[in-house]
């Protein structure tokens, strides 16, 4: 199972728009405040399916909810290589939501189902990062194929097309999983039930400390990072056009090798820090420890890129977000871990489906505002948003024993 767990982190990551999905948008010109509105209709659909699809998935088949998620995400992908408009970008984003809504939470479930039912469950960190590796691994590799893709065709729509084929693979894989995967699902749809599941996990949720504390966490931790990380691509598209390299190229190519380089070098770090999560959790005392110092790394290095943005020195900003990156591929796994530990795992879909939808309801807010504010004063204040939300967290926070 640990090889089809790992493949399908493969394949699912093999999105040849990420590292040029902003460029893409203002190739078809859009502002920033523009890209943000569609981030933000992005997350209210996530919103609006986030929990029920953990709580569908939890009830009647995660790999169903599995299969859904990637044939919602083909949809997309047609949409935005086809399409120029605003409200058909709209309707892209909505297919999209759908697949990250019913995707998000589930495949960690079944993983955290399998170490269960394998009595393996004190190894859910090492298990989780080892697969988050293959994730990114994956995501290396498509960094160097969308590069290439971009160089040749001077396009950055044309690579939304070649992304349906690995989701179609995944779908495959998906039928191979074993049934007992899809956890206790009701044989019979009830939308009553469904509605109870989900009310009574949400009022479980609300009344624990612990879990309410992790959701704040996901929020300041993840969320700030969220909004932040596709910024990287401008900056590096602004470090393309100014550096003396590659003159003899066309400046879509020039920020094509630049962008292959850094998010070929951000992928491979990754792999890196994902495999060692287990190794640096332990290193640091415990789960909870780590992620203490996570937050104290986190607040730094947003502060950090306050005066670097302000001073526009690009370079030295690719250094702190790829340090940023790697940081999030520690903190994820030892989350997901807690989550786990705190939470029933009868409902574990469920629970995790909510903490994504408190990240996707922070971005809901914040994506379009920080869009608006970089249109008008530049990049700067993405370090002021994530050094004030770390900053809030490791002052009030509640320590987790």
């Amino acid at each position: 199972m640990l090889f089809r767990f790992s493949l399908y982190g493969f394949l699912k990551n093999q999105k040849y728009y990420e590292p040029f999905l902003i460029l893409a948008f203002l190739e078809k010109g859009f502002s920033f405040f523009q890209i943000g509105i569609l981030v933000g209709v992005r997350e209210v659909c996530m919103n609006l399916f986030e929990i029920p699809s953990g709580a569908l998935a939890d009830m009647y088949g995660r790999r169903h909810s599995m299969i859904v998620s990637m044939l919602a995400y083909i949809v997309s992908f047609i949409i935005f290589a086809t399409s120029a408009s605003f409200a058909l970008l709209c309707l892209a984003m909505f297919f999209f939501a759908i697949g990250e809504a019913f995707r998000t939470g589930t495949h960690k479930a079944m993983i955290f189902e399998w170490l269960r039912k394998q009595r393996r469950s004190h190894e859910r960190i090492r298990i989780y990062g080892y697969t988050r590796s293959w994730s990114k691994t994956g995501s290396a590799v498509s960094v160097v194929i969308s590069s290439a893709l971009v160089f040749y065709s001077g396009r950055y729509s044309d690579i939304f097309w070649f992304s349906i084929p690995p989701y179609l693979l995944n779908i495959v894989n998906f039928l191979s999983y074993p049934g007992y995967l899809d956890g206790h699902p009701s044989r019979t749809f009830s939308l009553k039930q469904t509605a109870f599941t989900l009310w009574s996990t949400l009022r479980e949720s609300g009344r624990s400390p612990v879990l309410r504390r992790l959701f704040l966490e996901t929020i300041g931790f993840e969320g700030s990072y969220k909004i932040s990380k596709d910024y990287l691509q401008p900056i590096v598209e602004q470090a393309a056009l100014s550096l003396p390299l590659l003159l003899w190229l066309g400046a879509e190519k020039r920020s094509a090798v630049l962008i292959g380089v850094v998010y070929l070098l951000m992928s491979l770090l990754s792999i890196v820090a994902s495999r060692n999560a287990y190794h640096l959790s332990e290193r640091m005392g415990g789960e909870n420890k780590a992620v203490n110092t996570s937050w104290k790394i986190h607040f730094i290095l947003f502060f950090v890129l306050i005066p670097v943005l302000g001073f526009q020195l690009e370079l030295l900003a690719i250094l702190v977000f790829i340090t940023l990156e790697m940081l999030q591929n520690v903190w994820r796994p030892v989350q997901v871990t807690r989550f786990d530990r705190y939470s029933d795992g009868r409902k574990s879909a469920t629970i995790l489906s909510i903490d994504s939808q408190a990240k996707s309801l922070f971005t809901m807010l914040a994506a379009p505002a920080l869009g608006l504010i970089v249109d008008r004063f530049g990049f700067w204040p993405i370090g002021v948003l994530g050094a004030g939300l770390a900053a809030f967290s490791l002052l009030y926070s509640t320590r987790i024993e």
